[in-house]
């Protein structure tokens, strides 16, 4: 599980804060070490992403890697998952309902046009993440998408990616969504 640090500032001042509503002054502790805060845990059913569900996984793990605010893991079996992965013959898109939430498509008629799987599934869970489509775009910007043409095959975000997903998802105050528009289907 990935973890988000915490100054240890904002640990003292909580202390203080909670020792005082308890009617008790002491003395504020000495700064402490940075603490961590869970990562939010967002599931993905990858069940009817058929030939691509292993190009899904490295996807989801990529993102794991890549960011500490939220972590991707596959749903269990019966479990109601916050992103739906399926496969199918069009192109790839993504339909965000809410921020980790949503529906990804892992379109056949990129992959036949020589498109990277792991990419197209990093990409599309991208949006799941807030990020919007980033065209046209270099390869280094995963979210530059397919207008990196078909020889790209980064899968991984940038810095400003990552930063944008860690500040949706990072802290005690979370965005509801992010850049990426709602209820719309965003086809790469």
């Amino acid at each position: 599980m990935h973890i988000r640090q915490v100054t240890g500032g904002l640990v003292a001042a909580l202390a203080v804060t909670f020792s005082l509503m308890s009617g008790q002054a002491t003395a504020a502790p000495a700064p402490a070490q940075d603490t961590a805060v869970a990562a939010r845990v967002v599931t993905y059913d990858a069940s009817g992403s058929a030939e691509f569900r292993s190009a899904v996984a490295r996807g989801a793990a990529i993102w794991n890697e890549s960011v500490n605010a939220v972590e991707l893991v596959p749903s269990a079996a019966g479990q109601r998952a916050n992103i739906r992965v399926l496969a199918d013959n069009g192109w790839p898109r993504a339909q965000t309902t809410s921020l980790g939430n949503g529906t990804v498509w892992i379109g056949r008629q990129a992959v036949n046009e020589g498109h990277n799987t792991i990419r197209i599934s990093s990409h599309e869970l991208g949006h799941i993440l807030g990020l919007p489509d980033i065209k046209p775009g270099p390869c280094t910007s995963l979210m530059s998408g397919s207008t990196a043409g078909t020889s790209c095959t980064n899968a991984y975000p940038n810095a400003a990616e990552k930063s944008a997903v860690e500040g949706y998802f990072g802290g005690a105050l979370t965005r509801e969504s992010g850049d990426a528009p709602l209820n719309t289907v965003i086809v790469d």
